[in-house]
């Protein structure tokens, strides 16, 4: 499929992983449209990279209904992302009528918007790893395990994918030709990401400063990877969906080797050695909100049906995103940058077909 011209939709585009989607189909072509808030931190890849500057950005709140369905009246998408979220299982204990309003409410008047606008052909509704109901075992998740969470947080993804799954039965059958697919990466790692109470802003923040980051879950285990690999798995669904070669009722994982799933304490270990002196970690000490110890994910029904794997060993990735860390703190603009880096990575995918 030829992303030229292609009218794509992206909500959350001020966002850390919507900013590096953005950049990317602004690479290839694409007629890009963004919805979203401002972006949610003071420092923020949207304003370091200048994302707005290759697209239409539209700021408004996916609880605001009315506005979200002009956008699409105005813009006539032919392909939708939806990553506008409240993404952060802390927060989430801090505000759940917050997180359920945006998490859910904000999917319902998403998925609204696209039946009611005639040229859509695919909805891609972005929710997370944490969407499963959590044993602590070590087998990772395949897409056909229960859905469940423990946290406000992680409950609303779940609640999302069964909203999905209801308006993709009501609505979107398929003699209606519109394909609409729920996705669920692993702890997303990589340049340009500022928010709160995640472990690589937060060491990256602490060492900035020459102070020690402070581990909450040493121990805890992620399937950690580098942002660009899941949204190839979103790019080349889309690519699927549109030229109608996979199902289209369907959920993915997008995660990484199974060998990349490691302990918090070992990631940013691992990120001394590439920052340097003054990289240190201590622990810390009293009770924590609750948050999954263990967490993988089967990918193999990508790779199988979709040609999807993961290209970037997690030293690659720990190394892309330092990297990125300190070349902002010289340059301060990204741009340029960041699109080096995702021409970077296609390469490497090229190389290896």
């Amino acid at each position: 499929m030829n992303w030229n011209r292609r009218r794509v939709l992206l909500t959350g585009h001020t966002g850390f992983k919507g900013s590096w989607l953005s950049l990317w189909l602004q690479n290839l072509g694409a007629d890009l449209c963004g919805y979203a808030l401002q972006p949610p931190t003071k420092v923020n890849m949207f304003e370091d990279a200048r994302v707005a500057e290759g697209m239409r950005s539209v700021l408004g709140d996916t609880r605001d209904a009315g506005l979200l369905q002009q956008t699409f009246a105005d813009f006539r998408p032919e392909i939708v992302f939806h990553l506008a979220a409240q993404p952060s299982v802390r927060k989430s204990y801090e505000d759940p009528l917050l997180t359920y309003s945006t998490n859910v409410m904000g999917t319902v008047n998403l998925l609204e918007a696209a039946r009611h606008t005639d040229s859509v052909r695919v909805v891609i509704v972005i929710t997370s790893d944490k969407c499963y109901l959590n044993h602590e075992w070590e087998w990772p998740y395949r897409e056909t395990d229960p859905l469940g969470g423990y946290d406000p947080y992680s409950n609303s993804k779940a609640c999302a994918e069964l909203v999905v799954a209801a308006y993709r039965d009501s609505f979107f059958n398929p003699k209606h030709g519109v394909g609409i697919a729920t996705v669920r990466a692993g702890n997303v790692i990589g340049g340009g990401d500022w928010e709160a109470s995640r472990i690589v802003p937060d060491t990256i923040r602490a060492w900035m400063k020459d102070h020690p980051v402070r581990l909450r879950s040493p121990r805890a285990i992620r399937p950690w990877q580098h942002v660009l690999e899941p949204l190839r798995g979103y790019l080349t669904l889309a690519e699927s969906m549109f030229e109608q070669t996979v199902a289209t009722g369907e959920a993915w994982n997008f995660g990484p080797d199974q060998s990349d799933a490691q302990p918090v304490e070992w990631v940013v270990r691992e990120m001394a050695k590439l920052w340097g002196p003054g990289a240190r970690w201590e622990y810390e000490q009293g009770v924590q909100p609750h948050e999954a110890n263990h967490l993988t994910l089967d990918s193999s029904k990508a790779t199988g049906r979709l040609g999807w794997r993961p290209e970037l060993r997690l030293t690659d990735a720990l190394a892309m995103t330092v990297g990125w860390y300190q070349a902002n703190m010289q340059a301060g603009e990204m741009g340029e940058f960041t699109r080096a880096q995702i021409a970077n990575y296609e390469a490497k995918v090229r190389a290896n077909v």
